[in-house]
């Protein structure tokens, strides 16, 4: 998507050529565009044609005195206009013009937010409506919004503007990487396949890359990891990704992210409907691939390592069974009660290992527990933190990208739940608190390191077609991991 700053005064956006003029409207007629646009958008207010309600969309042909083609009013709400509500209104705006075969979309800023944050949120918001799940059909349509104005104030620092458009480029490439990653099916995206997608990029991008494949990972002692392929045709591979922006010695940053290519379960096979939507079970590492390709982009100033452990948890006959006990990288042993609880497993390996390599700080994240889902619908990520400063980080950098997440406890009543019986500890810990326990059974494998874990198993997936973003890979949470570590780069200079 080309991208293209003007900065105009009100006067002169009536003047603005353009496929179609997006301007945000509340309950009257916005009047801070000038006086020939909203003389034009006064005639979508009678007969409550528009009414300004939220993600409410008024569109009219040939407005008088514009020499747009179109009008488009996107609807602010009643309430309060922040980032997310933009990124919102521009996907929701960018959705109903692509779908009518419109290819130039221009976008005034709104007033209340600060020229550089309206920007990314524009930029941001078109490029995730731009994706379509429908990749592989015969007569994909694919209508795009293929180029993109945003008009800012005639006073606004151009080179902060311009600087803040580079960087939502940066981070919209990001996300669309991890959501074509996430949509792809699992016969097509194998734990290989995936593997060389990373390697692909990682040489694209200047990052340094490692592919661990099942031969050197026995000889690393990572038999959780194993573990879940022993099942699979596929062999398993485990991604490892530096970017070395920091100072030697200095502050690392652990990006972990599950890769489960295609998760039926194992012998412990999950019911057959939806089992489909199981090729997204490795969204948490399509996230943590994104996030380095625009942590390499970006030049952020410190060290971050990601692991990206890759496999499919398949039913086969040698697949691993409940009951069996499983020794993980750590020395602890794993009694396995569930094979439906893998992504746990595989990540206890690539934690301890993100240790080993000198992370000081880290974070995964993962679609691992439906209970997640049931405690908080597709709304919230769940977050769970060990310490309360690292968390603060975090939610500094989350508040930025709007992603909604909510903090989980941690409880060493909730770890009881999980202690084995012949081994050191349970892969799950019952139905009550499943995502709770999940996070438990990480902690277990983090030692004193400051540690963030995501569960994202109701946000990484849209079930359904929202206003701004069609049914699919959202690609959450790819931003707020590059924010967390713009944080950190910002933190230690």
């Amino acid at each position: 998507m080309d991208t293209e700053l003007l900065f105009l005064t009100p006067a002169q956006i009536a003047s603005a050529e353009t496929e179609a003029l997006v301007v945000v409207a509340g309950k009257t007629p916005p009047q801070e565009a000038g006086p020939a646009l909203a003389a034009a958008a006064a005639s979508l207010y009678p007969n409550d044609e528009f009414s300004g309600k939220a993600l409410e969309l008024g569109l009219l042909h040939h407005p008088r005195g514009l020499q747009a083609q179109r009008l488009l009013l996107a609807g602010r709400g009643e309430a309060g206009l922040g980032a997310l509500e933009l990124w919102r209104l521009a996907g929701a705006a960018a959705r109903l013009l692509k779908g009518k075969g419109i290819k130039q979309m221009t976008a005034v800023a709104p007033e209340g937010l600060a020229p550089a944050e309206a920007i990314r949120a524009i930029v941001t918001g078109v490029d995730s409506a731009n994706f379509d799940p429908d990749t592989y059909k015969s007569e994909r349509k694919q209508r795009q919004i293929a180029k993109l104005q945003v008009i800012l104030p005639a006073n606004a620092d151009k080179k902060t503007a311009e600087t803040a458009a580079r960087e939502a480029a940066i981070l919209a490439g990001a996300q669309g990487f991890a959501r074509e990653l996430a949509n792809e099916p699992g016969n097509r995206l194998t734990p290989t396949v995936m593997g060389q997608r990373a390697q692909a990029m990682a040489k694209a991008c200047g990052l340094e890359f490692e592919l661990i494949g099942a031969e050197k990972a026995r000889e690393l002692g990572m038999g959780a990891f194993l573990a879940v392929a022993q099942g699979s045709a596929e062999p398993p591979v485990m991604m490892v990704l530096r970017h070395r922006g920091g100072a030697a010695g200095g502050p690392t940053l652990g990006l972990i992210g599950k890769g489960v290519t295609f998760d039926s379960g194992g012998i412990s096979i999950k019911p057959a409907d939806k089992m489909d939507l199981m090729k997204f079970d490795m969204a948490g590492g399509a996230a943590t691939l994104g996030a380095m390709q625009a942590i390499a982009a970006l030049k952020l100033p410190l060290n971050v390592i990601a692991i990206v452990p890759a496999t499919e948890n398949m039913p086969g006959g040698r697949a691993q069974k409940p009951g069996d006990v499983q020794t993980a990288m750590s020395g602890k042993t794993i009694e396995i009660l569930n094979t439906d609880a893998e992504g746990r497993l595989i990540l206890a390996d690539a934690l301890h290992y993100a240790r080993q390599l000198g992370a000081t700080h880290l974070i995964d994240a993962a679609t691992l527990t439906g209970a997640v889902v049931v405690a908080l619908g597709n709304v919230h990520g769940g977050v769970f933190a060990n310490r309360d400063d690292f968390y603060a980080v975090f939610e500094a950098a989350r508040r930025r990208t709007g992603e909604k997440m909510w903090r989980l406890p941690l409880d060493a009543e909730y770890a009881d739940q999980i202690k084995g019986t012949v081994g050191d500890i349970l892969n799950t810990g019952g139905r009550w608190g499943g995502a709770i326990t999940a996070a438990e059974f990480l902690h277990a494998f983090v030692g004193e390191t400051p540690w963030i874990h995501l569960d994202i198993a109701g946000t990484a997936w849209l079930e359904e077609n929202k206003p701004w973003m069609p049914k699919g890979p959202t690609g959450a949470p790819t931003y707020t991991l590059i924010e967390l570590a713009r944080e950190l780069a910002a933190a230690k200079n």
